[in-house]
Order: C-alpha cells, then structure tokens, then sequence
C-alpha cells in the first residue's frame, strides 16, 4: 500500500533512522525514503532508511545514537533489539559555535513582586508564600502539621483572609542527620536549604530541627551565612516541649508573618527578572522533536529579553555535552560541564552502575533505546545561545542568560537543586505523563505528543504535539510558551498548582553515605 512520506519525521538529511509519527505495520511503503517498513513500529520509534551493517554507528540528529548490534534491513525498527551503547570519541571543540546575543530593544514585562527588604532587597518574586523547611527527616511531621493547619485545617480562613499570600507550604526530606556532619552530603543539604530559605517566592520562612540532629540549626545558619528575622524564624521540637506544643508554636509564628507578607502587590518588571529550570521526564520518541526544541526556542527568547535558563540533569546530556561545550563563552566554563561528565562516570562506576541504566522504562516503550538518543533530545531544551556559566548543585545562580547546573537527572532531585539555586518558574516537557510541581516555583508542563494532550489535558499546560502533527511549528508553539510563562510568572495558576502539586517535590540530592 502507498502511503504519505509524512507518516515519519525524518530529522536530518544524513540520518540513519526516520521516526514513526502513528503506528506502522508491516508492507506500509514510505514515498520518500524509498523503502518498506517490516513488521510493526509504534509511533515515536524509529525505522531504519538504509541497511546498516553490525557494528557500525547509527545517526539521528545527525549525531551517534548507538551502534548497530546485529545486521539491519532498510525498513526494519530500530530499537533495544538492534541498537547498543558504544565507545567513541567526542569533540568538544570549545567556544566554537559561540555568537553574539541578538538583545531585544524592548524587552517584555509581567507583573511581578519585588521584594524590598533584606537578602532578597530586589529580587522578584512570581509567587508569595509562607515556607516551612525541616532541617531533619524528625520535625517533618510537626512542619506539615502547622502547613496542613492553614491549607486544609481549622486556620485555612485565617489564611483566606490574607488574600495575597498563596499559600503555606512544608517542605521536608528524609535526611539530616546519620551523616557526616563535615561532608559533601551535609554541605549539599545546607545549600539546598539556604536556597529556599532565601527564594524570592517565600516572603517568610520557619525553620524547624528536632535539636539533637547533626545538621543543627545553629551550624546551618553559620554555615550559610543566615540570620534570623521576623521573616526568618526558628525553633527545635525538644526545645519546645514535644509535638503538640512545636505545632501550636509554629502556628503562632506563622501568623506572625501573615500580616506582612500579605503586605505586597504586583508591579511590571522585565522578563529579566525570570530564571526558569528545565525539566524533562518520562520522556519519548517524540521529545526531541517537539516539546524539547520548543522549549529551546522559548528559551532563546527569554535569554533575548534578558532572562536566565538553567539546563541540568547532567546523565541527560550524557553524550550530548559536546554540543553545549561549543557553545561556552569561555575554554574554563566547556571544562567545567567536562569536568562534571567525568564525575558523574566515576561516580556511577564505584556505585557498579552505567550511564546507560537511563533511559528508564517508560523512555524505551515511548521510543528511545539508548542514553546517546535521549541525550540529544534533551539537550534541546537549551536553545540555542550561549552556554555563559556552570554551576554545582543548588549553588546561587547569578549569570545572566543559558547556564548550566549539575543535578541528577530525577526530576525531584533536579529540580530541588534549580529552585535552590534561584529559579522562580520550572518548565518540563513530558511524553509519558509526568505528575509534577515544585513549591513555591510554579511548574508548568508540555506534552510532546497530542495523543497524551487528549488522554491528560487536566494535567498538561501546553501542547507540543501540533508540531509533529505538522500543524504548527517550533517557533509558534515556542512564542506560545513564552507568552505563557510571562503569564505564569504574572499570577496565573498552573495546572499543577491547581491540583496541589509542589510539597511532596522537595527531594534534595543525598550524597554520601548513611551512617
């Protein structure tokens, strides 16, 4: 049967493989590549256009996406059957492919809250809310006792009343204490936690210890430079007096802070003012193709209009990093994201694990085979300017424009370390249907196909879909996107906001081991 060349994507002129827009059976002849498909290929996975021998290297995107483990014919699926991971060298060529910054004249605005006092003395907020953070895996009950008071409880009239105030949030983790207290894990944590203490989106802060933990609330504060405040307060569970009394006490302490943080209101501001982390997960065959370079081309304009982009999860971009390290704007700044690579090899390594134990599951069934394929999707998302600086995890992010920040590649984790760091909104592309928030970042969500749109819309912010459907293009859905983010940043509720999306998120990356 004769079909539309238009049934596959073909990405490049010198690929090897096509990808499948909708399912293909067996004897579909493809026009255009001039071959016919053998056996069964679902959509977003790829079909091989030529006959590629053992061993040899298999392109998409132009780029090394695997070898070919057995010998495979013109129209057979590519995928974990006949497609492996290969050794082979990468050229960094540092700086190579680095251009001037095309500024915009008259940058856009939304409606923000510049904060006027303190650490954050004109920072700009996209949200307002009151946060609560356990420095112990011990005083996470007692912090969502005093949240869940105003969210859900008996006070949730008490915070109605401060209408500008989004909300109070408790964001607890399983760690703190069985750990070195002198550490890289304990250091991590304490920058973690700083991060938020300081977000521009909390406009007051409670920080509750248990009091006999190893990452005491006085070693904390020193550690990272923190002074308490009337929007910055303390206590500990056994200085208290047990669970109910550290519950009624925060409460008060809380109130506390309702008046004046209620005290605010919105004002124009350049996009400047936003930093955005990008996100993806549960990834497919199509993310590289549509929700990833969307996000790109929204990127590239936020960095246009003076914005900041935080491109992370370092075993992502695993095989990808020499595409970023042409873009540095300096040899140190491609050596760092190199020198980042060559930890992470290391560090899988001694645990006896492989870069390529990603993709997960859900990536494999939606079409990618190896870390290389799910790499160069990912890297997508960063646009196309340059790569101005590199930074560790939940490390303060001051450069202005695309950044990178070494993070795992867990979502949770990855995107802790990014709010941590300075990010005031996350975007995250999904083609399998990622549930996900971040409190107090707004976290908007991208579908990469328009059949999961369809099936989990009341989830899903925006469609990129249309592009592979052939209905729009990047660059309009990317113009779609920003719009939407200047909306967001404004006030606009996600969807993942709407559902309550954003305590449960706080995962911040545990390092070391647990004694």
């Amino acid at each position: 049967m004769l079909t539309r060349a238009s049934l596959t994507i073909r990405l490049h002129p010198d690929d090897d493989v096509v990808i499948a827009r909708s399912q293909l059976v067996g004897g579909t002849q493809l026009m255009d590549e001039k071959v016919t498909i053998a056996g069964l290929v679902p959509p977003g996975h790829k079909v091989a256009t030529r006959a590629i021998r053992s061993g040899e290297p298999v392109h998409r995107y132009n780029q090394i996406i695997g070898f070919a483990s057995r010998d495979i014919a013109a129209g057979e699926h590519v995928h974990l059957h006949n497609l492996q991971m290969g050794a082979f060298d990468r050229d960094y060529a540092f700086g190579a492919d680095v251009k001037p910054t095309d500024y915009v004249t008259h940058p856009a605005s939304f409606l923000g809250i510049v904060r006027g006092e303190g650490a954050n003395a004109g920072r700009v907020a996209t949200r307002n809310y009151i946060g609560i953070l356990s420095t112990v895996n011990c005083s996470a009950t007692v912090s969502r006792g005093i949240a869940d008071a105003f969210m859900y409880g008996a006070l949730a009239s008490e915070l109605a009343r401060h209408g500008n105030v989004d909300g109070v949030v408790a964001l607890t983790h399983g760690s703190g204490c069985g750990m070195d207290t002198h550490g890289e894990g304990m250091q991590v944590l304490r920058r973690t936690l700083a991060g938020y203490a300081r977000h521009p989106n909390f406009a007051g802060v409670l920080v509750i210890g248990l009091g006999c933990e190893a990452n005491q609330i006085s070693s904390l504060f020193g550690a990272e430079n923190l002074q308490e405040t009337a929007l910055l307060r303390t206590f500990s569970i056994q200085d208290t007096g047990g669970t109910a009394k550290s519950i009624t006490k925060g409460i008060e302490l809380i109130k506390e802070m309702l008046p004046q943080a209620n005290a605010v209101k919105r004002e124009s501001v350049p996009a400047s003012h936003i930093t955005v982390g990008l996100q993806c997960g549960g990834s497919d065959g199509y993310s590289g193709i549509t929700a990833n370079p969307a996000l790109g081309a929204a990127v590239d304009l936020l960095v246009r209009h003076g914005g900041t982009a935080i491109l992370s999860e370092t075993p992502e971009i695993y095989g990808a990093e020499h595409l970023l390290t042409r873009r540095a704007i300096a040899r140190e700044v491609g050596e760092k994201l190199v020198g980042r690579i060559r930890w992470w090899e290391e560090y899988t390594a001694r645990n006896r694990g492989e870069m390529n134990n990603n993709p997960s599951p859900g990536n494999k069934a939606g079409g990618l085979t190896t870390i290389l394929e799910k790499s160069l999707g990912a890297v997508a998302k960063g646009g196309t300017t340059n790569l101005v600086d590199v930074y560790e995890y939940a490390q303060t992010v001051t450069s202005k424009g695309f950044v990178y920040m070494d993070t795992p590649g867990y979502d949770p984790v990855s995107a802790t370390g990014q709010v941590a760091g300075g990010a005031n909104m996350i975007v995250f592309t999904t083609g399998r249907g990622s549930a996900y928030g971040c409190a107090p970042s707004p976290s908007l969500k991208l579908s990469t196909n328009t059949a999961l749109w369809v099936r989990q819309e009341e989830d899903i912010d925006l469609n990129c879909g249309e592009i592979a459907d052939g209905t729009a293009s990047v660059d309009e859905i990317g113009a779609k996107l920003f719009a939407l983010m200047l909306g967001t940043a404004s006030g606009r509720k996600s969807k993942s906001e709407q559902h309550g999306y954003g305590q449960n998120e706080f995962v911040p990356w545990a390092l070391g081991a647990v004694m």
